[in-house]
């Protein structure tokens, strides 16, 4: 006699995450796993430098270090898990935590010299100016 077994297109998937967790992780069960994160960022360039907005909610500025070497300029730092009181449930945590790092290749026109980091309100702002050679020229143009 034959059987109808029920196809789930989804268990193929599953098994294909669960397999590739192991590989990645070392463990198949990624249930109770952080997700890993990365702040979400705006690149904004101008007539003098180049800005990069980094959301960085719940963070302290010590938790954040902001490098720039041979033109590569690296946002890193931790966003720690907040300490579970017994007085609270929790029914859901969605934000991510965990140690992040974001790299970005600046083009060749910047002053490594002049560069300037500031944080407010969950979003640090890091400008790195252009190089003087750099900058638009205004050239008066001359009648004979």
């Amino acid at each position: 006699m034959n059987q109808v077994m029920k196809w789930n297109p989804f268990a193929q998937f599953e098994n294909m995450h669960r397999e590739l967790a192991t590989l990645m992780n070392g463990r198949a069960d990624t249930r109770n796993a952080v997700a890993e994160w990365a702040p979400v960022v705006d690149i904004i360039e101008d007539e003098k430098a180049y800005v990069i907005k980094a959301e960085l909610p719940d963070m302290k500025k010590e938790e954040v270090h902001v490098q720039l070497e041979g033109g590569i300029l690296s946002i890193t730092g931790e966003r720690r898990v907040e300490k579970e009181e017994k007085t609270r449930k929790y029914h859901r945590i969605e934000r991510a935590y965990g140690t992040f790092a974001r790299s970005f290749e600046l083009p060749e026109n910047i002053d490594a010299e002049k560069v300037s980091a500031s944080y407010k309100d969950g979003v640090l702002t890091v400008a790195v100016a252009k190089a003087e050679h750099a900058l638009p020229k205004q050239i008066e143009v001359k009648v004979n």
